[in-house]
């Protein structure tokens, strides 16, 4: 684009390509970004294109629209206009088609690149592997160790702890029983009886009788 028309060849172009009406506004919108037009010079360079002709300008109120000079396009008569009905929609359907199957096809990319490249899963199953082996070389261990507890051994500590943990509660209700029938005749605390002889007890040591 040359500085001497000012961005006029361009909009010319882009008003015949769209062939739709636009307000210098629109224009300026539409073309600022991707060529840097300011306002004033598209507002300069469609009056221009106005006045030599090559657009049509309309007003309407106090906006201006400008549009093609339609006299330079092709009549389309009625058979024609149904022929690009149709080509449109059939343009419309594979569009339509088209982005349908890119959205499939992008979503088995994004499963794709969530899984495991071959690679990777070959990896994992070596670790897999060497876990396992760890298993069983463990297992095997237990399996062959001769200090396994019988069931008849099991049966017969727990049997003895019962006896042990009801003769602890026996003893225990018999030294509170003894220390309740003392202290009915001790002028001092139960506290200090218990200093006194050295008596220990299972609260002192921060022991709970087991439940049987």
């Amino acid at each position: 684009m040359s500085k001497k028309d000012n961005g006029a060849t361009l909009i010319l172009g882009y008003l015949n390509e769209k062939n739709r009406p636009y307000s210098a506004q629109d224009v300026f919108c539409n073309l600022q970004k991707q060529h840097g037009f300011g306002k004033t010079a598209v507002v300069k360079a469609m009056e221009l294109l106005a006045l030599e002709g090559k657009i049509k300008e309309k007003t309407y109120g106090k906006q201006k629209i400008y549009f093609a000079d339609q006299s330079q396009f092709t009549n389309v008569n009625e058979a024609d206009l149904k022929a690009m009905d149709g080509q449109i929609s059939q343009l419309s359907a594979e569009v339509q088609s088209l982005t349908q199957s890119c959205r499939q096809l992008d979503a088995e990319l994004k499963e794709l690149s969530s899984s495991l490249t071959t690679e990777e899963m070959m990896s994992e199953i070596r670790e897999l592997k060497a876990e396992c082996s760890g298993y069983r070389a463990r297992l095997e261990k237990i399996k062959s160790a001769t200090n396994h507890v019988t069931p008849e051994e099991k049966e017969k500590v727990s049997k003895d702890r019962d006896v042990y943990v009801k003769e602890w509660k026996k003893r225990k209700r018999l030294a509170s029983d003894m220390m309740d029938a003392i202290l009915e005749g001790y002028p001092k605390s139960k506290k200090q009886f218990l200093d006194e002889v050295g008596v220990e007890t299972d609260e002192d040591s921060k022991v709970v009788v087991p439940s049987t």
